[in-house]
């Protein structure tokens, strides 16, 4: 009894493994819009990304009580405008 291999078929089963799923990967990069969609995809430029994505939640945050403490400044200078005015017409 002999057994026989074919080699050639086999090298390019392994190739077709591989480009399918190299095609797969793009496919979901492609579907998703994303370039990272995983980790295992790009460690490094998704820990960057994590930071980036902190970074911009914070300064999103600090906008908008920069915003806050603008109206209540206005405000306050509305109070201020009114008080001034009542004074005035208690002096006349």
């Amino acid at each position: 009894m002999r057994i026989q291999h074919n080699i050639a078929a086999l090298n390019s089963y392994r190739n077709l493994t591989n480009n399918n799923s190299a095609v797969s990967k793009n496919l979901e990069k492609l579907s998703s819009g994303y370039r990272i969609n995983r980790a295992g995809d790009d460690a490094a430029g998704l820990a960057i990304s994590e930071k980036m994505r902190a970074q911009i939640t914070g300064l999103e945050t600090a906008q908008k009580n920069a915003q806050d403490g603008i109206s209540l400044v206005q405000t306050a200078e509305g109070a201020l405008t009114e008080v001034h005015s009542m004074l005035n017409r208690m002096v006349e």
